[in-house]
């Protein structure tokens, strides 16, 4: 058995009991099957002694104050910082990758942080930010732990992110996002093929997901396609992934369209030109979707003043939200989020000015013995 199992586990939920010592986790729809000492494809989910655990419980791979328009959320508290911390493993494989270190890791060696639910929520408080993601690595196989994070938040009044691919089955995602604010979750492709190729994994339950959080959770949702050249970028398989999004998640849900570099097992194709954005883009706001963002793109790659991540008022066409490389350079909103031109509420979630941290990243080293405490 790995001697790191006896470090940093809680018992999970979310599994059965097959035979006298096998468990099957019922958090995804993988449904892993272990015996004694093996873990699921997500690494973090194991089985010890017949019954399921959650490992590297309490530990992250470090903590780091952003802007909320990295996640990327563009109607989410614009301008404010948020705290973000991941684990280790996913439950997805996917082929481009670009947190692979964390995702893939196999050794809880990554995750050096130990941290309370208490400890988290504070440290976030002390530092000012306005909400806590769980990022880095998908969220949902620590759904457990992400659940007792969110809560303490909740009890220092700090919204919660989750940035996920939203591969997880109904009933745990009905108690994994009751505690979420906020989502944005990364549609890797619209096509069976194309996305059981790029991450091992069916389309049809991350396409559930997001019927829920737009038809019954209380969750802001945006969407994030990483555009990865000849695998999932053809003008049909983007015009039906508009049109799904128009037609069953609503149009006003924002859409960021963003550029794939190479990397992982993917670090042979070229990075994604700036023309195949711009066209999704066309493809998108063709279907009927007010809000659709570019981005990972370099300064000025787009050309001229063309930033690819202005929000536009759906009344009156004005802007109503400049941005330039996450940093906020215009607003005309009022306090309640309405437009300042004809008065139509912009969707999202407005609270008041907006935030001015601009496009800073710092990291965060915790405060020593302290954020184990709690």
């Amino acid at each position: 058995m790995d001697k790191e199992w006896g470090k940093s586990i809680r018992p999970a939920r979310y599994w059965h009991r097959q035979g006298a010592d096998h468990a099957v986790c019922d958090l995804c729809p993988r449904h892993c099957h272990l015996g004694p000492g093996q873990r699921g494809l997500c690494f973090v989910r194991a089985n010890i002694e017949g019954v399921m655990v959650l490992t590297g419980a309490g530990r992250s791979s470090g903590f780091c104050v952003d802007p909320i328009e990295k996640k990327p959320l563009a109607h989410f508290l614009p301008g404010t910082p948020v705290l973000s911390f991941g684990g280790a493993g996913c439950n997805l494989t996917c082929a481009g990758c670009q947190n692979w270190r964390l995702s893939r890791a196999r050794s809880m060696d990554r995750l050096g942080v130990v941290a309370s639910p208490r400890a988290i929520a504070d440290l976030a408080f002390g530092l000012g930010c306005r909400s806590v993601a769980f990022t880095y690595n998908d969220p949902v196989i620590a759904c457990e732990e992400v659940i007792d994070v969110a809560l303490a938040c909740r009890e220092r009044g700090l919204r919660t992110v989750a940035v996920t691919a939203g591969y997880i089955d109904p009933a745990p995602a009905r108690d994994f996002f009751a505690v979420i604010d906020a989502a944005n979750v990364d549609l890797k492709a619209f096509r069976e093929d194309s996305h059981r190729k790029l991450t091992s994994a069916h389309l049809g339950p991350v396409l559930e997901t997001l019927r829920f959080l737009a038809g019954e959770a209380a969750v802001w949702l945006e969407i994030t396609t990483l555009l990865i050249p000849g695998r999932n970028d053809g003008d049909e398989e983007l015009a039906d992934l508009a049109a799904f999004v128009a037609a069953d998640l609503g149009r006003e849900v924002p859409l960021h369209f963003t550029a794939f570099h190479p990397d992982h097992r993917l670090s042979a194709l070229p990075a994604t030109p700036a023309a195949t954005l711009l066209r999704a883009r066309e493809i998108a706001r063709a279907a009927g979707l007010a809000h659709v963002y570019l981005g990972n793109l370099p300064a000025g790659a787009l050309g001229g003043a063309e930033d690819g991540e202005t929000t536009a008022c759906v009344g009156c066409g004005a802007p109503l939200i400049g941005r330039r490389g996450y940093a906020i350079t215009g607003w005309a909103l009022d306090d309640s989020g309405q437009c300042l031109g004809c008065g139509r509420a912009m969707a999202g979630v407005i609270e008041g000015p907006p935030g001015t941290w601009g496009a800073r990243r710092l990291p965060v080293r915790p405060p020593g013995p302290g954020l184990a405490s709690g």
